[in-house]
């Protein structure tokens, strides 16, 4: 009996369909998403076509990102006169924990909470990942992990 009931389970586990987080690779174009930011302003990608930018996945509990948050508002500051569009992208957490991380840092860019359906469209399985795309819409660097400041700031430069 007790191994029917395993056998069934293993089946059944086999079968259920599990959807595979492909992240976009260079030179693809970057999955569109229609979202609302904290403030509850409408956010779309397709409304940035034209400019670079820095797509930031990040979530409240994640050591590396806290690390990385403070250069990357700096970064957003120093390149926005050049074109530079930086997007916070909270990893579905509630939205009083992305405000608060968002308070925390004073967040100069708009920041919304990412569902699970634009978390899969971005292959995000881990945290941090910035996600670079130029002017085309076309993904030019995607890295999951953390970056230095140096290497963040390379990746700004190679979408203006």
């Amino acid at each position: 009996m007790i191994r029917k009931f395993f056998a069934l389970a293993i089946i059944a586990l086999c079968t259920v369909p599990v959807a595979a987080a492909a992240p976009p690779h260079p030179g693809q174009p970057a999955p569109d998403f229609k979202i609302r930011t904290l403030d509850n302003k409408p956010l779309a990608l397709e409304k940035y076509h034209g400019k670079a930018v820095y797509l930031d996945f990040f979530a409240s509990w994640c050591a590396p990102c806290r690390e990385e948050t403070p250069e990357i508002i700096k970064l957003s500051k120093q390149y926005e006169k050049r074109g530079l569009s930086v997007i916070g992208l909270d990893d579905n957490e509630s939205k009083d924990r992305a405000q608060g991380f968002s308070d925390q840092f004073k967040v100069p860019f708009p920041v919304a909470v990412a569902d699970q359906k634009l978390l899969d469209s971005y292959g995000v399985i881990a945290l941090p990942v910035h996600v670079f795309i130029d002017r085309n819409g076309q993904v030019k660097l995607y890295r999951l992990g953390e970056m230095s400041n140096d290497q963040i700031e390379a990746a700004i430069n190679s979408i203006l």
